[in-house]
């Protein structure tokens, strides 16, 4: 490593207003000096007779702020609870100093990958991390872009439910926050970490790799009373390093139909990283829920998109020959919006996830067969989607739910719309399958089979008589935001419980060429009018 770096690397010293471990308060703080040598970075603290030594290779360098920073070590003992094995705070004397110091940083980084090739650890090196791997660096960026918008968070904070939510379920068991440490999985505006200091949390490191870090540095710094407990870090979870293990992880990690950003598979990893093996997670369980519905007014608004692709004469132009793939287009778009409960024509089923047992690779693809008994006669639509959460406190369990009928959240609800509806009548059973496929978009592929089994007298050696598949793309969807619509409530349709997850064999078919909508012409208003006055 002496010929690697050159001696103008040697004896390279940073004077410190103040070090201190980020295990103790600010009163053990006292000044020290950085010094870059060969072999990484050897830091003395004047109050204390020996130096830490960094190995540039292996450890975490932060800033923290202008001119202060964090130093994390990793330990020798991989796998084991004390894994990373300390960390300190360094202070400058000035912000040039600081840009500096992480100037050195980072051409002692790249000297040193001349000759050994891409390093471990995170953000210091040129290598690509796990998230960098399995997602499109456009995709990444754009989301990363979002999420370091103000306007952005501030949709989310004050979504009261998800906000609230989330408030009560720390507060309420203040026994698993007091006196533990607590890691914050993308921490966005910092505010689930200004929670859990609330409730007593011993330290809090808020992770978050995008720009939205520094305003949260600069809204925990404006709570002094909390900020002396907690650390931001700016980093994806997948690639930092912290000075010790998390006796709580709390994250906020859910997207549309729950998967939505592939945020979860963040979360699983974290879990496997940083948490202790009694640790807890908040939330510990998601779930999917799911039913079939019928909405003549959704599916006449989505199919009439097409008919600006029917037009002969369109400025000299035919575009019927597109109308079918626009027709299909149209379809593939999941719906986001709040909608009657009294829509759906047979009792839930759900889906669970359990966040602290699964593991990330159980995310990639996600196979759901359905099974549902129609509870009135009609035409299905699709199948509505939406999820909840579980906060299982020791003190209080706490679900937050986004089911259509319960106070609207950001996340709304979803549905599969198909674009050839099948009839049931009630009592007939309606069988399927949700298959979701996760793509490099951050995002996923869903695939949605719903069939009609034969109903009445020998059902039992009848098989199938109708299907309809679909499939659609979850990161476009059609967002429609209106209101609820208040729909007549069939005699025989009646509100059901929830009923479970069951385990059944479906052969999925083939859908045909739709033929529906054909009928409709450009001046199909009167036709839509009337049908909407029989529904």
């Amino acid at each position: 490593m002496e010929g690697l770096l050159g001696q103008s690397w040697k004896n390279r010293d940073f004077t410190l207003s103040s070090v201190s471990e980020l295990s103790s308060d600010a009163s053990h703080a006292s000044p020290g000096i950085a010094r870059f040598t060969s072999d990484g970075l050897q830091i003395h603290q004047q109050s204390q007779e020996i130096s830490l030594n960094f190995d540039l290779r292996t450890s975490q360098i932060f800033k923290l702020g202008p001119v202060q920073s964090v130093c994390i070590m990793e330990g020798s003992d991989v796998g084991k609870a004390e894994s990373y094995s300390t960390g300190v705070t360094i202070q400058f004397k000035n912000e040039e100093e600081c840009e500096a110091f992480h100037s050195v940083v980072q051409q002692w980084i790249k000297k040193a990958n001349v000759q050994a090739g891409s390093l471990p650890n995170g953000t210091l090196t040129t290598s690509k991390s796990k998230f960098d791997e399995k997602i499109e660096s456009s995709s990444a960026k754009m989301y990363f872009h979002y999420y370091g918008q103000l306007l952005h968070q501030q949709n989310m904070l004050q979504d009261y439910v998800r906000t609230g939510t989330y408030y009560a379920a720390v507060i309420e068991n203040r026994a698993d926050f007091t006196g533990r440490v607590v890691v914050d999985v993308g921490a966005g505006s910092g505010i689930l970490s200004l929670f859990a200091a609330q409730a007593g949390a011993k330290h809090v490191y808020a992770v978050e790799a995008s720009e939205m870090a520094e305003y949260a540095r600069k809204l925990i710094a404006g709570n002094p009373k909390l900020a002396q407990r907690i650390t931001v870090i700016k980093g994806k979870v997948e690639d930092v390093e912290l000075p010790e293990k998390a006796d709580i992880l709390i994250s906020e990690p859910m997207g549309t139909l729950l998967v939505n950003e592939r945020m979860l598979e963040s979360y699983v990893i974290a879990r496997d990283r940083f948490l202790t093996p009694t640790g807890k997670m908040f939330p510990g369980v998601g779930r999917i829920h799911m039913a079939p519905f019928t909405d003549e007014y959704l599916f006449i608004e989505i199919a009439n998109k097409a008919l600006f692709w029917q037009q002969q004469n369109y400025y000299g132009v035919d575009l019927t020959p597109l109308h079918g793939t626009a027709f299909q287009g149209y379809f593939s778009q999941p719906v986001v919006d709040a909608f009657d409960p009294r829509l759906l024509i047979a009792p839930p089923m759900f889906h669970v996830l359990d966040f602290t047992k699964m593991k990330e690779e159980d995310l990639y693809e996600i196979d759901i067969p359905l099974r549902f008994i129609a509870s009135v006669g009609t035409r299905v639509h699709g199948l509505a989607c939406w999820f909840d959460v579980l906060f299982n406190g020791s003190t209080v369990q706490r679900w937050l739910t986004t089911a259509p009928g319960s106070p609207t959240t950001h996340w709304y609800q979803l549905r599969c719309v198909l674009s050839q509806p099948i009839y049931v009548m009630a009592g007939q059973e309606i069988t399927g399958r949700l298959h979701l496929v996760a793509h490099n978009a951050q995002s996923y592929t869903i695939h949605l089979t719903l069939s009609a089994k034969m109903w009445g007298p020998g059902a039992e050696q009848g098989g199938i008589i109708q299907t309809s598949s679909c499939k659609l793309d979850l990161k476009e969807p059609y967002y429609r935001m209106s209101q609820a619509q208040a729909y007549p409530l069939a005699q025989d349709q009646q509100s059901q419980p929830l009923v479970q997850t069951q385990d059944i064999n479906i052969q999925s078919h083939e859908l045909e060429e739709p033929e529906i909508m054909q009928q409709l012409s450009p001046n199909s208003c009167a036709q839509i009018d009337s049908l909407m006055q029989k529904i």
